[in-house]
């Protein structure tokens, strides 16, 4: 299996699989002497984790991070930074009854076919729960980049959305609920309808909107390499994501130019963003905006068809533990992708 890393100078490889010994990855790149905030790296994966409120997977699991090169004193030492996440809670005899069986909007087909071989606990490597190792890489980025800010939020669940424009929003209160929006009001009711549609059996999708600030002008390399291109991809990259838009987005195609050019202050900076910070695939030192779009989870506890691999359509119910809506525990996920991003864009400015 090809794919397993990201990035340039700072590149992340991942490896394990949802029920396996551990997961776990190799950081690359990563500059020495950078003092490491290890009560940081662990909020953010506490954040990623399963278990964590009502509205969540019910898997219990620590997500421990153990360090294993690369670090020395609490500084890193410009080696690779290995480190392991082991899985304490695997409960494998859930997935017995998709052994011979691939379920609708999986992986499962698809990984058999390539592979002509599957780990079907859990989906193996193509499990959510791989994320884990880039939670860890990204909070490290996060601490090479100190003054570039970036917040993710939920924005909407299902039908419900948040309009408040990010500019009014207290990003303090991201943490103060399980749903992870900022608008107490909306997360009541964001968080009330995810509970009735885990009554259900169901689950739903939702949007998660990020914000980066402080970023330097110049992050970015044009034509193939555009740092709107690299963001794209790497929330593509992300389980579930189903789309990603930035700036003005798909919004902006109806929009005339002289609504949308941003025109420049005095200082180089603009009157309006409707960029998201980003011109010609480079960071203009305005906010980075995006949004990043999560289908409904794939497993339901509802019957519906499947097919076995015999080519027999059989029905199958939803088995395991499972998120309702991933949008709360992707939030940290989108944050970590980000600051990889950036980071590997801040090396490679370094080198002009």
């Amino acid at each position: 299996m090809a794919g397993n890393s990201y990035g340039t100078l700072y590149k992340v490889t991942t490896f394990g699989e949802s029920h396996g010994e551990a997961l776990g990855g190799i950081i690359d790149g990563c500059p020495p002497g950078i003092q490491l905030d290890f009560e940081a790296i662990e909020v953010d994966m506490a954040r990623r984790k399963p278990g964590q409120s009502a509205i969540v997977t019910q898997r219990k699991e620590p997500d421990s991070v153990q360090f294993l090169s690369g670090i020395f004193e609490g500084k890193t030492t410009g080696t690779p930074i290995g480190f392991i996440i082991p899985n304490t809670n695997q409960k494998s005899d859930d997935y017995s009854h998709i052994k011979d069986n691939y379920r609708p909007s999986h992986a499962d087909y698809v990984y058999d076919q390539k592979y002509g071989f599957r780990d079907y606990r859990g989906g193996g490597r193509s499990s959510a729960r791989e994320t884990a190792s880039r939670v860890v890489a990204g909070a490290i980025a996060k601490q090479m980049l100190p003054e570039i800010k970036i917040n993710a939020y939920v924005s909407s669940v299902g039908p419900i959305h948040l309009e408040t424009p990010y500019q009014e929003l207290d990003f303090s209160k991201i943490e103060s609920n399980p749903v992870r929006c900022p608008d107490e009001k909306q997360a009541t009711i964001m968080e009330e309808y995810i509970r009735d549609i885990r009554k259900q059996g169901d689950t739903v999708g939702g949007v998660v909107t990020c914000v980066i600030q402080n970023v330097p002008v110049g992050l970015g390399e044009p034509v193939f390499d555009k740092l709107h291109a690299e963001l794209g991809k790497a929330m593509l990259s992300i389980n579930a994501v189903k789309g990603f838009e930035y700036g003005s987005g798909f919004s902006g195609s109806e929009m005339k130019g002289s609504e949308h050019n941003d025109l420049y202050n005095p200082n180089g900076s603009t009157k309006t963003n409707l960029s998201g910070g980003i011109q010609g695939g480079i960071s203009n030192g305005m906010d980075i905006y995006f949004r990043v779009a999560f289908k409904p989870v794939a497993t339901i506890m509802q019957t519906q068809d499947s097919l076995d691999n015999q080519g027999n359509i059989t029905p199958m119910t939803g088995k395991g533990r499972h998120d309702p809506c991933v949008v709360p525990r992707a939030v940290p996920i989108v944050e970590a992708m980000a600051a990889i991003v950036l980071a590997d864009f801040y090396l490679i400015n370094k080198t002009y």
